[in-house]
């Protein structure tokens, strides 16, 4: 995400428990983070389901089920897998079914689905291992298809925000990135997730997409969001308050609000073979 800490760990600069701490952050507060999240283009959702074969889809770390509802309005049934509890605890009470688990030690008990999503949560699985798995899930002609977005906030929100992170909390392995990151770095992260599904030899070909939409913000709204974001969710409240106050100043210097151009970029792919 460029402006904000990026929520797709790199290995070389953080320890693996470091990772696993991160990714249980983000349902300490569940409510808010379904609250401020965005939801997915409409085209996206319409195009996976007129490219599987049926309604039953599999939604890999449904967090609080925000993809998933979506899939459900479109007239799927989803069954999720996630591994914190309380996002399953949060999704469960607003109508999805959720198995607890990450996606490689979850057992399908030979269940098969005509789509195997994952919105926002395929850089916390182990990408050979979840093509593996994806491609066991699927019923032949099935669609793997992983998703997220790249927010890019304009400078005048950008700049304030790096800077305040950069003196609230100096030795984060966030804190040395740029305040914006070009699109072609994200692409090439879907391009790798594309990589470990070809050489699964499962799936078919796969494919590239790309949607991009607008969304305004409010400064409330925007403030909102930000806690939700993981180099945020494991802050003190006063780090994360002396962030927030910065960012908010910005944005009321622009009017109080701003417009974000989003990116929601997708790689996916359809499961070969007829067994």
């Amino acid at each position: 995400m460029p402006t904000l800490p990026r929520e797709q760990p790199e290995p070389s600069r953080l320890e693996s428990h470091e990772v696993r701490r991160m990714a249980e952050s983000f349902g300490a507060d569940a409510q808010r983070y379904d609250r401020a999240r965005p939801g997915y283009p409409d085209a996206l959702v319409a195009r996976i389901v007129a490219g599987s074969p049926g309604p039953e889809v599999l939604d890999v770390g449904c967090g609080t089920g925000i993809a998933a509802r979506q899939f459900q309005a479109a007239g799927c049934a989803v069954l999720g897998v996630e591994p914190d509890e309380r996002m399953a605890e949060f999704a469960r009470a607003h109508g999805l079914e959720v198995e607890v688990a990450t996606f490689e030690a979850w057992r399908p008990a030979g269940r098969t689905f005509d789509a195997v999503i994952a919105a926002q949560s395929w850089h916390w699985v182990d990408p050979v291992a979840g093509a593996v798995k994806a491609a066991r899930a699927l019923r032949p002609d099935g669609r793997l298809a992983i998703f997220g977005h790249v927010y890019e906030p304009p400078a005048e929100v950008a700049e304030p925000f790096a800077a305040a992170y950069r003196r609230v909390v100096p030795d984060s392995p966030f804190s040395g990135q740029p305040a914006r990151r070009p699109l072609d770095m994200y692409r090439a992260g879907y391009a790798k997730f594309a990589d470990a599904i070809r050489r699964n030899g499962r799936f078919d070909a796969p494919e590239q997409w790309r949607f991009d939409w607008e969304r305004s913000y409010t400064r409330d709204q925007w403030l909102e969001l930000l806690p939700t974001t993981g180099g945020l969710t494991r802050l003190p409240p006063d780090r994360t308050a002396e962030i927030l106050d910065a960012v908010g100043a910005a944005i009321d210097s622009m009017g109080g609000c701003f417009t974000m151009l989003y990116t929601t970029l997708a790689t996916t792919a359809v499961r070969a073979g007829t067994s």
